[in-house]
């Protein structure tokens, strides 16, 4: 019982997801060749709404659900960190036709060939987890 709320925010997740057409295929492909402003109104809808977020947690000092305070540390700011990071997802997204949240609803759906994209970016999270300490950061 103590999973269910991550079950329950998993399948409205899945239905968000699946309602906005963000699991498409289709639609990944068409903002990869800026054809369709759809994808592009969902990611900047989403980062709009973390924005907002943020400032109300930092703004009211809101605590976490244990009653810790929710602290931001600062990351180091690195332009080939970002650059090379974001070109190698983007590289994988665009091939893929999926980013990892979505690969896991298509799973839902049954599309079964997802599941080489979903091998393939646990291997390369666990190749990256094993020479993290050997990269320039």
């Amino acid at each position: 019982m103590r999973g269910l709320k991550f079950i329950i925010a998993g399948i409205l997740f899945g239905i968000v997801m699946s309602k906005s057409e963000a699991i498409s295929w289709f639609r990944i492909q068409e903002m990869f060749r800026f054809q369709s402003f759809h994808m592009y109104g969902i990611i900047g809808t989403a980062v709009v709404l973390g924005i907002i977020i943020t400032y109300v947690i930092k703004k009211y000092k809101l605590h976490d659900f244990q009653g810790n305070p929710i602290v931001f540390t600062p990351k180091e700011m690195s332009v080939p960190r970002y650059l090379i990071g974001g070109t190698i997802f983007g590289l994988g997204w665009a091939l893929t036709g999926a980013c990892p949240g979505p690969m896991f609803v298509n799973i839902g759906f049954q599309y079964w060939s997802i599941l080489i994209a979903v091998v393939g970016a646990l291997a390369g999270t666990y190749m990256y987890g094993a020479i993290k300490d050997r990269l320039p950061h």
